[in-house]
């Protein structure tokens, strides 16, 4: 069991995947950080003050904070965007760079089918004679 778990712990997408979490950890505090002290206060002058955060409903001894839930809406919505914006970008570079470099690996497949047509087409006729 513990030979199992060793093989799946140490798998190549385990730990990616692992790195992929921290590196989004450390994002996520980046993009909440620029909404929290960038954007918010731009939106927060632009409407005449406003902190969405402090927005509430009170019924009785529950506070519906409408504010928070808002807030939290544009984090996710700008952190979507980012995270849409950013992969665009990097499959426009991989794009441009697979343009770039001569598709080899498909030249030597399409020649190599071109000698067995070629010796196919060799042997048949050799047999028709």
């Amino acid at each position: 069991m513990w030979q199992e778990f060793k093989k799946f712990a140490l798998k190549g997408n385990v730990v990616d995947l692992a790195i992929g979490v921290i590196i989004g950890g450390a994002f996520g505090k980046i993009v909440t950080s620029l909404v929290n002290d960038i954007i918010m206060p731009i939106i927060g002058l632009l409407s005449g003050g406003i902190d969405f955060t402090e927005l509430m409903i009170s019924v009785g001894k529950a506070d519906f904070k409408y504010g928070s839930f808002l807030q939290t809406v544009v984090d996710f919505l700008i952190i979507a965007f980012t995270i849409f914006f950013t992969i665009r970008l990097l499959n426009r570079f991989k794009k441009k760079e697979e343009e770039a470099k001569p598709d080899l690996l498909i030249d030597q497949k399409e020649e190599l089918l071109k000698e067995i047509r070629d010796l196919l087409k060799q042997g048949v006729m050799e047999k028709d004679r």
